[in-house]
């Protein structure tokens, strides 16, 4: 049996204005070409399929379209969770119509916990692999919230919370397993941030619950796992360093930090009930480049792009020490005619200048949400001993906001 982990394609992501529909479309044919390829009988979709709790038309149409492409292929199921992006709602909506196609699909937390639990059964109808399908946990979901509640006490309810969901999920699959006449492997799915997870940065992860510390550890997953698919993290990594415990990573570079990352979907094949897992290199569909340096550092690597006849994205990070008028028109017209397009010109030394200060200056794009309450705080003269309650009341507002959006009918 083999079965393969993808996860956080973010379809209808920009990237500083520019829509990327045509890579993801492009990564979509590559993925159903390798499902066929490789004989693949299971795929799994670890979450945030779309960027947004409302994708437009045409991510819609690229999201079933691709369904209907592997439905009709050797694969024999394919099991969707959502993830922090998804509409719960949105993505359960069609699920009992695609449950025709094999296609199985768990938007949101549902009063009966059985309904993860999916018994996939291969062509003579006997089951093949039980699978524990849990969705993005939200805050209310794992957790019942208490007056006067510190920081440190709500991440270790949502911790808890997170591991006691998974063990009595868990218990129910290996209940059903015991009940069959042969044992078959146990997968499970996920879409959460595991402790010692690592994140590039601007890769746009975001942070899923109040507080920074609540990371989920390994020992929230039982040992009767045979796999764990995990979705959010867009790197691919490894949890704890276990082999059959993964992150596959984002499909395609989501910001130019990411732009020299090798991208992969997890290959898992079953022999004598265990898990070998291989990594599937996903191509690159569109070049993003960093370009850095002054004037005429920039402008000779261009030159050389405009040889090679690519078609790349760049950001430009200026680093002279001059301050040249149009920087950015210049910049545009050696590019001009060719496919070369360039998305971002940073140039902080203008404003350094402008400020008269040679120091290092911070702009509000550079920043995160955090990082401008932080300065918030400082410029108001907050006193320490307050800020801790503030940033909780804070970070729970910023997740009940993002939640409410992932709701939207």
């Amino acid at each position: 049996m083999k079965i393969l982990h993808t996860s956080d394609w973010h379809i209808g992501r920009a990237l500083y204005g520019r829509k990327r529909y045509e890579e993801q479309e492009a990564f979509l044919d590559w993925l159903a070409g390798t499902i066929e390829k490789e004989q693949v009988d299971i795929l799994l979709v670890a979450g945030d399929i779309f960027d947004n709790s409302v994708p437009s038309n045409r991510a819609q149409e690229m999201y079933y379209r691709f369904l209907c492409r592997v439905s009709n292929s050797q694969c024999r199921h394919v099991a969707v969770i959502a993830g922090n992006h998804d509409s719960p709602s949105f993505l359960d909506a069609p699920r009992e119509l695609l449950r025709f196609l094999d296609v199985h699909v768990v938007g949101g937390v549902s009063e009966n916990l059985e309904d993860e639990v999916l018994a996939l059964k291969d062509g003579d109808g006997k089951v093949e692999l039980i699978l524990c399908a849990v969705p993005y946990l939200r805050d209310r979901d794992v957790r019942s919230s208490e007056a006067l509640e510190s920081v440190e006490e709500k991440e270790q309810k949502l911790v808890e919370g997170i591991t006691a969901h998974y063990k009595t999920v868990l218990k129910t699959a290996e209940k059903q397993r015991d009940e069959l006449e042969q044992p078959v492997p146990i997968v499970a799915m996920g879409h959460l941030f595991a402790a010692g997870g690592e994140t590039v940065e601007g890769d746009g992860v975001r942070n899923l619950y109040v507080g920074s510390l609540a990371r989920v550890g390994k020992d929230a997953f039982p040992d009767i796992i045979d796999y764990l698919a995990l979705g959010h993290l867009h790197a691919p990594q490894k949890v704890a360093g276990t082999d059959n415990m993964r992150y596959c990573g984002s499909p395609i570079a989501l910001g130019f930090a990411e732009a020299q990352k090798e991208k992969v979907v997890c290959l898992v094949e079953f022999q004598d009930g265990k898990a070998r897992v291989s990594e599937i290199p996903v191509p690159r569909f569109r070049e993003l480049q960093v370009i850095e340096g002054d004037l005429v550092a920039v402008s000779k690597e261009l030159e050389k792009l405009k040889k090679t006849g690519t078609e790349a994205w760049l950001e430009i990070d200026y680093k002279g020490d001059e301050i040249p008028g149009n920087l950015r028109k210049n910049l545009d017209q050696v590019v001009d005619g060719t496919g070369i397009e360039i998305l971002r010109v940073k140039n902080d030394r203008v404003l350094q200048r402008t400020m008269g200060s040679g120091e290092e200056i911070e702009l509000l794009e550079n920043l995160d949400l955090d990082n401008v309450f932080e300065r918030c705080l400082e410029a108001h003269g907050v006193p320490g001993e307050q800020r801790e309650d503030l940033t909780a009341a804070y970070r729970e507002i910023i997740t009940e906001i993002q939640e409410a959006d992932s709701n939207k009918e």
